[in-house]
C-alpha cells in the first residue's frame, strides 16, 4: 500500500475560497456528534461492532496523518476515536466468556489461535497512540512512525475483516438454533390447540345434550373455541415470521 504524503508542519491546512474541493481536513474535521458513543455500542449487535472497528481504523489513519500535519482539531478527533476503537475491541474480546462453549471458542480462536488477529490489531491501536503522541510533541520522529503506521494499514484490514467473519459466523448459528426453537415452540402450541378443540367440540356436545341445564356450560365451551381459533392464527403468524428471518439471515 503506498504511504501517505506528508508535508512538512505548517499549522492546520486551509482552505482557498475559490476551491471547489473541500480540504482532507475540512473533510474530517468532527461537526457534531459524528462519532458513535460507547452508550450506543451496547444497542449494536456483535457483528455491527466488529464491522465498524474497520471504519474507525481507516478513520484513525486518516485523523492521525492532518494530526502529524498540525492540526489540534484532528489530533483531539483522532484520540476520541483511538478511545472509541479501544473501548470496542474490549468488548469484543470479551465475549466468549457470556457466549455458549462453541461460539466462544470461535471467537476465542478468531483473536488468540495460530492465526489469531487479537495481536496485529492490538499493535495497530498502540502504534496510532505513540504516532498521536509524537505529533502532540512535535518531535521529528513522528514522519517515521506516521509510515510505520500506514504501512499496517492493509493487515489490520485483513485482521479486523477476520474478526468481522467470526463474529458473523457466530450470529448466524445463533439465529439457526433460535430459529429452531421457535418452530418447536410453534408446534407445541399447535398440537395444545388442537387438544383444546378437542375439548371444546366435547363440550358442545354435552351441553347439547344436557338442554336447558347446559347452556351455561356451552358459553365456555364457545369461548374455549374462540381461544383456539386466535391461537391458530397467532401460530401462523410466529411461523411467517420465522420463515422472514430466515430469508434475511
Amino acid at each position: 500500500m503506498a504511504a501517505f504524503p506528508l508535508p512538512a508542519r505548517n499549522g492546520s491546512p486551509s482552505s482557498s475560497p475559490s476551491s471547489s474541493v473541500a480540504s482532507p481536513s475540512r473533510a474530517l474535521a468532527p461537526s457534531g456528534p459524528s462519532l458513535p458513543s460507547a452508550k450506543s455500542d451496547n444497542q449494536m449487535s456483535l457483528v455491527n461492532l466488529a464491522a465498524r472497528q474497520r471504519m474507525l481504523s481507516q478513520r484513525m489513519v486518516l485523523q492521525t496523518v492532518l494530526a502529524a500535519r498540525g492540526s489540534d482539531l484532528h489530533l483531539k478527533a483522532a484520540r476520541n476515536s483511538l478511545a472509541l476503537f479501544t473501548d470496542s475491541q474490549a468488548r469484543l474480546m470479551d465475549t466468549p466468556r457470556h457466549l455458549d462453549a462453541a461460539s466462544g471458542d470461535i471467537i476465542r480462536k478468531a483473536y488468540h489461535g495460530p492465526a489469531g488477529v487479537g495481536a496485529t490489531i492490538d499493535a495497530f491501536a498502540q502504534q496510532v497512540g505513540t504516532t498521536l503522541d509524537l505529533a502532540e510533541r512535535q518531535s521529528p520522529r513522528v514522519e517515521d512512525a506516521l509510515a510505520r503506521l500506514v504501512e499496517t494499514t492493509d493487515g489490520v484490514l485483513d485482521a479486523l475483516n477476520a474478526a468481522t467473519t467470526a463474529f458473523d459466523t457466530v450470529g448466524k448459528a445463533q439465529s439457526e438454533t433460535l430459529m429452531k426453537e421457535l418452530a418447536a415452540i410453534v408446534a407445541s402450541i399447535q398440537t395444545v390447540a388442537r387438544e383444546a378443540k378437542v375439548v371444546s367440540f366435547n363440550a358442545q356436545v354435552m351441553a347439547a345434550r344436557a338442554g336447558q341445564h347446559g347452556r351455561e356450560f356451552a358459553v365456555v365451551a364457545n369461548v374455549l373455541s374462540g381461544i383456539t381459533n386466535e391461537i391458530d392464527g397467532l401460530s401462523l403468524q410466529a411461523v411467517s415470521l420465522a420463515g422472514r428471518s430466515r430469508s434475511a439471515a
